[in-house]
């Protein structure tokens, strides 16, 4: 079954889906960034149920996700006027924040660390659904704790099928995944570290995303730094991560040149995703696949595209590397991840 750009989840299903997880048990949903795989966020058995699903390590936190009208002070220990500034200008949208965690927060959420992530999205599916899973409440704050809703390391979905396949089993035995057509922005939440702020650290970008460290800089007139060793685990950070199962191999323009004449290939057809202009000719074994040259459209295609190379049995697939420029860093930051997955020799094949 596959999902149209114009597909939206109906409000019995959206609020079927709210009663689950009010139940304890696991939904999917779509986000303007990724799907995610949500549960309470204030119940330690149904955000153990993520974990178990995804196969994600207990001490790699989550991103709670919150209503517009959530009370951000009820997930956090304080909010920081730098906090809230980016509240006004980003939220609802693809912004987590990292803050000191409340203490009657658990810490199931933030793999035992004192700090939470908590974004607000702004897909009309996720805010309705949100919003019917904090009516339930009987406080009326409800967070639900989503990560991208595949298994963990592999390549996030950005459509409601990707989840259905990712997670047969759970959907079999009744989990829901709404529909919500395709993510527009397509690659996770920027990530951006205020828990710090009273040590005089920070604000320090986690992770790069569709909103950038300088959109972020202008906000608050002081410097993003980058992440230092002390600060937070956060989502989507190891090394390895956003990995297809086919091998996949970054490349630069003398990797391109040798790959285009056949040089250092492995057995069978290899893909080559590129977004400059295509040869005239090419090894017969390299499939082209032409990308976006705008890094916002290359973001939104490139974990549907990656999902779809996987499955049509190339050898390798081997990306053209990004320019290495500010607006590109997001894109970057994901394909390096997916790359460092795979340790590849290219010299001796």
């Amino acid at each position: 079954m596959s999902s149209s750009p114009s597909a939206s989840a109906s409000a019995a299903e959206i609020a079927h889906a709210a009663q689950r997880m009010l139940d304890g048990e696991l939904a999917a949903f779509p986000t303007e960034t990724v799907y995610g795989l949500g549960a309470d966020a204030e119940n330690p058995q149904a955000v153990a149920k993520i974990y178990a699903a995804k196969g994600r390590p207990s001490n790699h936190p989550v991103i709670v996700h919150i209503a517009p009208h959530g009370d951000v002070a009820y997930w956090a220990a304080n909010v920081p006027p730098e906090a809230q500034l980016l509240i006004d200008a980003f939220w609802p949208g693809p912004l987590t924040l990292i803050l000191k965690r409340a203490p009657h927060i658990v810490d199931t959420v933030s793999g035992g660390q004192d700090s939470i992530g908590i974004r607000c999205p702004s897909h009309p599916v996720a805010q309705a659904l949100l919003a019917a899973f904090a009516a339930g409440k009987p406080n009326g704050q409800g967070g639900v704790a989503a990560p991208s809703a595949n298994k963990f390391g592999q390549v996030s979905p950005t459509r409601a099928e990707h989840v259905r396949n990712e997670f047969p089993d759970e959907v079999a035995a009744g989990m829901p995944v709404l529909e919500g057509g395709a993510s527009d922005v397509g690659i996770e939440s920027t990530i951006l570290d205020l828990s710090r702020l009273d040590r005089g650290a920070g604000p320090v970008l986690l992770r790069p995303g569709h909103i950038s460290a300088a959109q972020i800089e202008a906000v608050l007139g002081v410097q993003v730094f980058a992440p230092d060793a002390a600060a937070p685990r956060a989502s989507g950070t190891l090394k390895a991560h956003y990995a297809p199962r086919t091998p996949l191999e970054l490349a630069n323009e003398a990797r391109m040149n040798d790959v285009l004449a056949g040089r250092n290939l492995p057995e069978g057809r290899v893909v080559l995703v590129a977004y400059g202009p295509q040869p005239a000719a090419a090894d017969p074994r390299v499939q082209w696949q032409p990308v976006s040259a705008d890094p916002a459209r290359y973001a939104q295609a490139l974990y549907g595209l990656l999902r779809d190379l996987d499955g049509q049995g190339y050898a390798r697939i081997i990306v053209q590397a990004p320019p290495a420029t500010d607006d590109w860093h997001a894109v970057n930051d994901r394909i390096g991840r997916a790359a460092a997955a795979f340790t590849l020799d290219t010299t001796g094949l």
